[in-house]
């Protein structure tokens, strides 16, 4: 488990900023006008910051950017981190200096000057967010980050403010420790033993097993992995923090996607461990939830698969009949991720009876075509609720675009020997994977689909995260519970 960098909370002592080691943070505004904390570092550095904020590059930095000032004179530290931001900048802006901090600092120790700084939660959200780094299998681990120091006005109040923050940071670093494990390490059953350890955070957990499985009738799901030597198995997890039917989260948890039969090329296959990644993201909210004891009730379900081809893999041309009841003729194997959602989506309907669905999965190619790198494709049966959960991704600046669907593309399933296949060829491709999930949905039941393969992982670095697992979804997520779904003070 990667853990977030330490943060201590102390009252502003303007006298240790002398002594202080690494780096230290200060905030100024676009007009460069000094704040106490600000006034007593120029002292220090003999007017040198002042002259920073006074230069005409000043005004051309755009908010949440830095200025240091490498090596100051009369005082210990390494450097001065001048960040521009507003004295109340947006959650956006905030959440970049803290980034960008993150960047500059490395494992360095930091001292921050928060002082009264409203949207100081946010700042240590990007802080915390962009300094994750995934070294579980590295021999040279390197040092653990030294603390951030951050000096404030009222240190118990701004600590408590900024602990559903934090508690955020905890969700995204865990989808990304998951998504970003190797194939080897994070099998079916690892994958449920660490579901099991969030019991100790309150979070009722069942995993359920093949021979269960088969008696609930969830023959599509169960059909994928019957080529691997590794169970099958469902996680249900559920947060009873509110009142009323809960929303349920849906994941798709291929832990390794061969393609099965239909074999994918040799080039890139690699990359699909991360082929769990809508299960990681539901695991990461889950446990979001739970660690800021969250005023709802949400029901997490995973279905934990590997899809690997051997003598009892399942072929193309075979069929299956789902827990719906419907039969389905498997035409690729490599369209796996429908099949392990469409079965935990029933029974989602039958045994969790919730509010709303949102189910999420690294579905398809065709949506990283569609939409790139930037944007998750948003599929949904109710326009109010994916207007909802739009604002939620926009609020929390993650990505996402809707998509159409309809009878014309339901039609390109048909099947001449059973009531559909699980693909509907190349055009169109994430929109006929909605499609086949949608049938999985009964009429009033709204729902959300999440193709999110172009957005779980990034080659590059990101704003908030290096390269790897993004975490992506887990925010947004979290504010559409906040929004829709908790239970309101009063």
């Amino acid at each position: 488990m990667t853990d977030l960098r330490e943060i201590t909370f102390a009252e502003t002592d303007l006298d240790a900023l002398k002594d202080a080691e690494g780096r230290v943070a200060v905030f100024v505004n676009g007009a460069g006008q000094l704040g106490r904390g600000a006034r007593r570092l120029n002292r220090l550095t003999k007017g040198a910051l002042a002259r920073a904020v006074a230069d005409e590059g000043w005004e051309a930095k755009a908010a949440g950017d830095v200025v240091t000032l490498a090596y100051p004179v009369g005082m210990e530290a390494e450097a001065v981190d001048v960040v521009r931001l507003e004295r109340r900048p947006t959650v956006a802006e905030a959440r970049k200096a803290g980034a960008t901090l993150a960047r500059i600092a490395g494992g360095s120790p930091l001292t921050i000057l928060g002082e009264t700084l409203p949207r100081l939660p946010q700042l240590l959200l990007g802080l915390s967010l962009r300094g994750y780094a995934f070294t579980d299998h590295k021999s040279d681990k390197g040092k653990a980050p030294a603390p951030a120091h951050v000096f404030c006005s009222k240190p118990d109040e701004t600590e408590a403010a900024c602990k559903e923050a934090l508690a955020l940071a905890e969700g995204v670093f865990f989808t990304r420790d998951l998504v970003n494990e190797p194939a080897n390490v994070l099998t079916t059953t690892e994958f449920a033993d660490r579901l099991v350890a969030l019991r100790d955070l309150g979070v009722e957990v069942e995993v359920i097993e093949e021979d269960r499985l088969a008696e609930l009738g969830m023959n599509a799901m169960l059909c994928v992995g019957q080529g691997s030597s590794a169970p099958t198995k469902m996680v249900v997890m559920r947060w009873n923090g509110g009142s009323g039917d809960p929303l349920a989260l849906v994941g798709k948890g291929v832990v390794f996607d061969s393609g099965g039969i239909s074999l994918k090329p040799s080039v890139g296959m690699e990359d699909m461990t991360m082929d769990m990644g809508g299960a990681g993201v539901v695991s990461g909210v889950m446990k979001a939830l739970a660690q800021r004891k969250a005023k709802a009730n949400v029901v997490g379900l995973v279905g934990l698969v590997e899809n690997m081809p051997s003598g009892e893999a399942v072929r193309p041309g075979d069929v299956v009949r789902s827990m719906k009841g419907d039969t389905i003729e498997v035409i690729n194997t490599d369209a796996e991720g429908r099949l392990v959602l469409c079965d935990v989506l029933w029974y989602a309907q039958e045994h969790v009876k919730p509010a709303a669905m949102v189910d999420l999965a690294t579905l398809t190619g065709a949506c990283v075509v569609a939409l790139g790198h930037e944007n998750a494709a948003v599929f949904s049966n109710d326009d109010g609720f994916a207007e909802a959960f739009l604002k939620s991704a926009g609020s929390e600046d993650e990505g996402a675009w809707r998509m159409p669907m309809g009878k014309a593309y339901d039609d390109m399933l048909k099947s001449p020997i059973a009531d559909m296949k699980n693909i509907g060829g190349r055009p169109a491709g994430s929109i006929t994977a909605a499609q086949f999930l949608c049938r999985f949905v009964r009429d009033d039941m709204p729902w959300i689909h999440l193709d999110i393969a172009g957005v779980a992982s990034r080659k590059t670095d990101g704003p908030f995260a290096p390269k790897g697992a993004t975490g992506w979804g887990v925010l947004a997520l979290d504010r559409l519970v906040r929004d829709r779904f908790e239970t309101k003070e009063g």
